[in-house]
């Protein structure tokens, strides 16, 4: 199991929840988040206009999910032809545990059926 965060500079989250609906990628979890990269922020006209101010933080979109490294690629993939701006991080899954059923490994996220 591979863990796919994705930091968003602009709202790509649709295009890119869709593209990976297509392939079987269900859980995803989409956070609104704070933070500061390379390009500066926007100028914000304060004082009635008579100040500019640029913030230090800017907002942005996290994504995360959980994959089969059989996937790794075509997710990348999908990320990349539908988002415009921020980076793909992947690391490596060592244990996964369901809480309510203490299910461990691939069946806490894809059920055999």
């Amino acid at each position: 199991m591979l863990k796919i965060e994705i930091i968003l500079g602009e709202n790509d989250v649709m295009a890119i929840s869709e593209g990976l609906k297509k392939i079987g990628i269900g859980g995803l979890t989409v956070s609104k988040v704070r933070g500061r990269g390379k390009r500066p922020g926007p100028e914000i006209h304060a004082s009635k206009g008579s100040e500019i101010f640029t913030p230090q933080f800017n907002e942005k979109y996290k994504m995360e999910a959980i994959i089969p490294e059989s996937k790794e690629d075509e997710v990348v993939n999908i990320i990349k032809s539908n988002g415009r701006i921020g980076k793909i991080f992947v690391s490596q899954i060592l244990r996964a545990v369901d809480i309510a059923t203490s299910e461990e490994g691939d069946e806490t996220i894809w059920k055999n059926k």
